[in-house]
């Protein structure tokens, strides 16, 4: 299949199934370390932790496309130098953006006024739907095989408009992953553990955060 791909000899319904084959495998093993981490700091109650994760999946969509596109443009150039250093240093940047999310958060939350000593955290706003965005389209910069094959189909289609469409099926069949339901999961874990131990949520967000930035640092320097 993927010889096919490079040589341009399919249509976007195969994009697509290369996209599901990775959203199934690489992209849960990849994106999960940084989704969950969020999900589990947060301790995200279920539709909260679906709409992130959805949320996610769109920055993902999003990215396949534009970075498809680009290659339609301007050929492998661009996309390579953005999946290499530049990927890294996005993804590290998004990554400690967002662990500095939940303990800018946490402290807000922490220096309100007439909060009760066990009141847990809560984190509300359509603002915090930012971050997984964030990590979301920056973790599409993650070089692997079907992403290097979509951009080579893409590139040898010479058109924008030809690339952004393959970009867009591969992207949606990436979003066919299990991480739709185990960032859920985390969330709920995090409720679980913080379930009658009010001193637990703000250890949780901490060590959350900690793990985050700590992620991020590793792909800055890779």
């Amino acid at each position: 299949m993927l010889d096919e791909l490079a040589a341009g000899q399919v249509g976007l319904g195969t994009v697509w199934l290369l996209g599901v084959s990775m959203g199934l495998t690489a992209c849960t093993v990849t994106c999960l370390p940084f989704m969950g981490t969020w999900a589990l700091g947060r301790a995200s109650g279920t539709a909260e932790a679906f709409r992130h994760a959805v949320v996610f999946l769109a920055g993902r969509v999003l990215m396949y496309t534009l970075l498809a596109a680009s290659a339609g443009l301007a050929g492998l150039g661009l996309a390579k130098a953005l999946g290499g250093t530049w990927g890294n240093a996005l993804i590290g940047g998004a990554s400690i953006g967002a662990g500095l999310w939940l303990l800018f958060k946490s402290r807000r939350q922490g220096c309100a006024p007439k909060r009760p000593a066990v009141q847990p955290l809560r984190f509300h706003g359509r603002a915090d739907a930012a971050p997984p965005f964030a990590l979301g389209a920056t973790l599409a910069l993650t070089p692997c095989t079907p992403l290097a094959s979509l951009l080579a189909l893409a590139a040898q289609s010479g058109s924008a408009a030809a690339g952004a469409g393959y970009g867009l099926a591969f992207g949606l069949g990436a979003a066919m992953t299990p991480i739709l339901i185990l960032v859920p999961l985390a969330g709920r874990l995090g409720r679980e553990l913080r379930a009658g131990r009010p001193w637990m949520s703000r250890w949780l967000v901490w060590a959350s955060a900690a793990v985050l930035i700590l992620l991020g640092i590793r792909r800055l320097l890779a």
